[in-house]
C-alpha cells in the first residue's frame, strides 16, 4: 500500500515530532535518575516523590519508545515498502529500543541501596541518551 507524498511528508514529520517529546521525557527521566544516584552517593535518602515519579515514568517510556520506533517502521514501509530504506537510522532505532527493553529488565533487578545493577543501569541510560542525540540528526537528515 502506498499513500500519496504529502501524507507520508505529514506523517515523517508527526514521527518526528513524536519522537522529540519522547526523547525530551527520557531527558527529564535521567535527570531524576542523576538526582536519585547524587543522593543515595552522599548517603542520603532520595525523595521519595523523584523516586515514584522516576519509576511510574519508566513503563511508560518502554512503551513510548517502542511506539515511536513501530510508527517509524510503518512509515517507511508505507512509503517505499523497504524498512531497510535508511538503514543507519533504522539500526540506530533498532538498538535504542533494545536497549531501553533491557534498562528496563535490568531496573527490575534493582533491589536495595547497594545493587549491584544500578551501575548498569545508570550506564545504558547514558548510551540511550547518546544514541537518541545520534538519532535525532539522522532523523533530520531524512526528513531535509
Amino acid at each position: 500500500m502506498k499513500l500519496d507524498r504529502e501524507t507520508i511528508s505529514c506523517l515523517r514529520i508527526l514521527h518526528g515530532l513524536y519522537n522529540t517529546v519522547v526523547v525530551l521525557a527520557f531527558i527529564y527521566q535521567g535527570s531524576l535518575g542523576l538526582k536519585i544516584r547524587r543522593e543515595r552517593k552522599k548517603g542520603n535518602a532520595p525523595l521519595p516523590g523523584i523516586v515514584r515519579r522516576h519509576r511510574r515514568l519508566g513503563p511508560f517510556l518502554l512503551l513510548a519508545g517502542i511506539a515511536g520506533f513501530s510508527a517509524g517502521l510503518l512509515i517507511v514501509y508505507l512509503d517505499s515498502g523497504d524498512i531497510l530504506k535508511y538503514p543507519l537510522h533504522l539500526f540506530t532505532g533498532m538498538t535504542i529500543v533494545s536497549l531501553i527493553i533491557a534498562t528496563y529488565l535490568v531496573s527490575r533487578k534493582i533491589k536495595g541501596l547497594d545493587s549491584q545493577w544500578r551501575q548498569p543501569h545508570f550506564r545504558i541510560g547514558v548510551i540511550i541518551l547518546v544514541l537518541y542525540c545520534i538519532q535525532i540528526f539522522l532523523g533530520l537528515g531524512i526528513l531535509f
